[in-house]
Formats: structure tokens, sequence, C-alpha cells
């Protein structure tokens, strides 16, 4: 039976990947160095800052030295986007109509917690969210659940009973990971490019409650 919706943030209920590759341009740039957009795609969407520095940096980037980088690489990030901050078409409905049925939200993102106030707050649903999980509060990063069953655990549901909105590999592979049915959001990959999924959608505009509801049957 669904009890619970997680929603990744980054590509799930904001397409941010263009301004995320934006912010490491200018990042990159200041050390002489200019990516592709292919680069961008395989090795930033999904994936936690430690190993994108650590890839296009050429070296383990870990500890002190990963904090201070990614602390100015999301804050040209947020500098960017702060004005820019738009939900994927259909989402904020379709959040409407969980949170009418009395649906358990949550969101588990591995952005800053920064990233996530400013997006959560900007919408104003981050007091509709009964758990709100950032990288901080994780040691392990998707693909492995640990956000996934921690956020389980806070909405005090099984993970059997959780459904996961995810856009990238990684991501969708942890909501695997921790038991749970997973909705692939196709706004940065292709299904290919994806874990098998229970269900893709390019938006949430022909969404709704009753559809999700069919896969735990």
């Amino acid at each position: 039976m669904l009890k619970a919706i997680i929603f990744d943030m980054d590509g799930v209920i904001c397409h941010t990947n263009p301004f995320h590759s934006i912010a490491f341009q200018k990042f990159f740039a200041k050390r002489d160095l200019n990516p592709t957009q292919a680069e961008y795609a395989e090795h930033m969407y999904g994936k936690n800052n430690g190993y994108i520095l650590s890839h296009f940096l050429g070296r383990k980037i870990e500890g002190e030295e990963l904090a201070l980088l990614e602390d100015e690489k999301e804050g040209l990030f947020r500098e960017i986007y702060m004005s820019e901050v738009n939900p994927i078409s259909g989402f904020i409905e379709f959040f409407d109509q969980l949170k009418s049925a009395d649906m358990l939200t949550a969101v588990a993102t591995s952005a800053p917690r920064a990233n996530l106030d400013l997006i959560i707050g900007t919408l104003g649903i981050g007091g509709l969210m009964q758990s709100q999980l950032a990288s901080e509060d994780v040691s392990n990063h998707k693909p492995d659940p640990e956000v996934y069953l921690k956020s389980a655990a806070k909405l005090g549901v099984r993970p059997d009973n959780c459904l996961v909105f995810e856009d990238s590999f990684s991501g969708a592979s942890a909501g695997l990971n921790a038991g749970m049915k997973v909705v692939g959001v196709l706004s940065s990959h292709t299904i290919d490019e994806l874990p098998k999924c229970d269900l893709y959608i390019e938006d949430y505009n022909k969404l709704d409650l009753n559809q999700i509801q069919q896969l735990f049957k």
C-alpha cells in the first residue's frame, strides 16, 4: 500500500541541471578547465560533489578541501538560481493533489541543505514535507540507499510502502536498493540511461494519485 512519496530535488522538483552546469563552468574556468556538456552529462548529473570535483580536477578531493570547494561552487549555483526557481511542469498541481489526500511527502537530495532550503522555501512547500534530508544528513551517497531508508524511518513507514521520484541512474538505483518503487523522471536522462523503474514520466501534467496507487496493487 502506498503511504509516502519521497522526491529527489534536482531534476525532479526543479530542472536545475542547466544552472549547475553554468555554476561549474564558472568554477572550472577560474581553474583554466572547460569541460564539455557531454562530460557534464556523464560525470555531473546525479553525482555528488566529491565525485564531480575529484573527476574533473583529476585527483581525490575530500575532507576540508572538499567542504571549501563545494561551498564555493554551490554558492555560485545559488547566486545564479535564486531568481530562476521554477518547478517542473505540473509538479505543484500534483503535489497539491497528494496533500489534499493527506499523503506523507518528503524530499531526499544529494544537494547541500542550503540548496534545499532555497528551492523548497521559494516554492513554499517546506511546511508540507514531513521529512527533508540533504547531503549533510547521510554518510553514504546515492546509489547507497541510506537517504531513502532514513526518510522512511523519519516518516514512520516501511520502505515497501514508499514511492520515490528520481531522475538519475544513481538516484533511481538508491530508491530500488532501499526496496522502494521508483518513478523515473525523464528530465535529464532517457529511459535507457536509467535502471528499470516502475513508471516513467516526462513531467507531472498527466500524473494523478490513482495512477501511482495502482503501482502498489
